[in-house]
């Protein structure tokens, strides 16, 4: 699969060889915002080259597949070509499904040069067992695999920049400018399609050209939504503003207590394992694939082993199993009155 920069990369392919379409694209994230701007790229690009008829297929139990099988067969409209979308919500064929799809795609002429039909599969982000099932790698050597990856915390300053640049806009120089950048994603965290919105709202408040920080602050709403699981990262960050900032959020929220402390619960008792495995003389490598520890998690982990010391991780270990008992009701001496406040504690002991 590629990533998105690759894709853009394509686009920009596109728009200059209108002949170089792909008559598969295979697009898989969570990221609604960014998924649907590259699907609209390509849709736009498609529809310059002559692709003008558009359908849009959603699989759900009672698909019939044979409509995607039978889609190149079928002569367009007019003559003109189509441009067909698969939507596959779940991500999850069935066996029909993806016997259809390994069809489909054998069906596929690589060698012409003249494609009638585009079609693009659109499909939540996939599991490592499912990139290397048989029906997803069918379609991957038919066509293109685009893999649409959430902006993380760290990296979402330097995406508003880029998108305030997008429309003639930027924040001040200096350190007045990262406060800014700073306070904007603070402010969005965790919601791109809003953070989208206020960024589009600072064109229509503030002229092209240089945004100061009272503007922005003036201007740009609190919208922010956190994930629960994202809350286990800024604990193992350090970061302790922005797990207040979390925990405000989800308690605002509703979301259930039980829940979130068992998410950081499951957190300290792996990090207590890869801790006591690499005092026993056991490679951190190792220990990461053996825990299942990938992606943002990996980064962390090297950093908070170094910082945590195994007394405080210790602490940390049995103030969130005392809080798990104070949430369901049971009484525990020496415990803050709230267990959304003990959550903070947890967080200030393992910065």
């Amino acid at each position: 699969m590629i990533k998105s920069d690759a894709f853009h990369m394509h686009l920009a392919s596109l728009a200059k060889d209108l002949q170089s379409f792909k008559p598969l694209y295979i697009f898989s994230g969570d990221e609604p915002l960014l998924m649907l701007e590259a699907i609209d790229a390509l849709r736009a690009l498609a529809r310059t080259g002559g692709f003008t008829e558009r359908e849009v297929l959603i699989q759900d139990r009672y698909f019939d597949w044979a409509a995607l099988i039978n889609a190149g067969k079928t002569m367009p409209l007019f003559g003109d070509k189509r441009f067909l979308e698969l939507r596959m919500p779940t991500g999850k064929p069935g066996r029909e499904g993806a016997e259809s799809l390994k069809q489909f795609a054998e069906k596929i002429d690589l060698s012409s040069n003249q494609i009638d039909v585009i079609v693009c599969i659109i499909l939540p982000r996939l599991d490592a067992k499912t990139k290397s099932s048989a029906w997803f790698t069918v379609l991957e050597d038919a066509g293109m695999a685009v893999q649409i990856d959430l902006i993380d915390r760290i990296t979402l300053p330097n995406w508003i920049a880029a998108r305030l640049k997008k429309q003639s806009q930027e924040v001040e120089t200096g350190e007045s400018g990262q406060r800014s950048l700073q306070f904007m994603a603070d402010q969005v965290e965790g919601n791109l399609i809003a953070a989208h919105q206020e960024i589009q709202k600072l064109a229509l408040l503030y002229p092209a050209g240089r945004l100061s920080e009272e503007q922005i602050r003036s201007a740009v709403l609190k919208v922010a939504r956190y994930d629960i699981f994202e809350l286990t990262e800024s604990i193992l960050s350090g970061d302790a503003a922005r797990l207040n900032r979390m925990l405000d959020g989800l308690q605002g929220e509703g979301e259930p207590l039980p829940l979130i402390l068992w998410s950081v619960s499951d957190e300290l008792r792996t990090l207590n394992r890869v801790q006591s495995a690499l005092i026993a003389g056991e490679v951190l490598p190792n220990l990461l694939r053996n825990y299942r520890i990938w992606g943002r998690r990996e980064k962390l982990y090297p950093a908070a082993l170094k910082r945590i010391a195994p007394k405080k991780l210790k602490q940390a270990m049995i103030l969130a199993a005392n809080l798990d008992k104070q949430a369901k009701g049971l009484m525990v001496r020496e415990m803050p009155t709230n267990p959304w406040d003990g959550l903070r504690v947890i967080g200030g002991l393992l910065r």
